[in-house]
């Protein structure tokens, strides 16, 4: 049985300017990745609204990164305070395509039902438990905290198949 969605977990992690704040926001998300019309697309699933597409896996998820970021930057540009800003990138995550997370969910049923390996070109990604890395946003107020900020902070993006079990 061949896979058409492909369930990517994604973590993203930003640090967005606003009116007088300094946010720092984790995403913990879903999306699916299928091919049509000989391109890869990736559609937002946790947060939905959001499609990209590409030629492969690797441009399709940057086209991905930089739209999902420019909404960032959009809300940041139309709040007035970080507490309307924290507000508004929460309800931008909470809109969830039904369709889509109903497929994600069954695509990741089939990669547990059929435990055979990732398809080209997914074998390079890395595998993660959904069950462990549920989906979550976290916005912080980063100017207000009166801490020192260390590289260690930084973080990679990440983008994972689920594991089969």
């Amino acid at each position: 049985m061949a896979i058409i969605n492909h369930p990517i977990m994604l973590t993203l992690k930003d640090a967005i300017s606003g009116q007088g704040f300094l946010a720092g926001i984790t995403l913990s998300g879903r999306a699916l990745m299928r091919q049509e019309d000989g391109k890869w697309w990736m559609y937002g699933v946790r947060p939905g609204g959001i499609a990209e597409c590409g030629e492969t896996i690797e441009e399709t998820f940057l086209r991905f990164r930089n739209r999902y970021r420019e909404v960032l930057f959009d809300i940041a540009q139309e709040s007035s305070t970080f507490k309307e800003f924290r507000a508004e990138v929460r309800r931008f995550f909470s809109e969830v395509d039904a369709e889509d997370e109903q497929l994600w969910e069954e695509a990741l049923k089939a990669i547990r039902t059929t435990h055979a390996p990732p398809p080209e070109p997914f074998t390079r990604l890395p595998r993660e438990s959904p069950e462990s890395k549920p989906s979550r946003i976290v916005v912080a107020r980063l100017d207000k905290q009166g801490r020192r900020f260390v590289p260690s902070d930084n973080m990679n993006d990440v983008y994972s198949l689920p594991k089969a079990a």
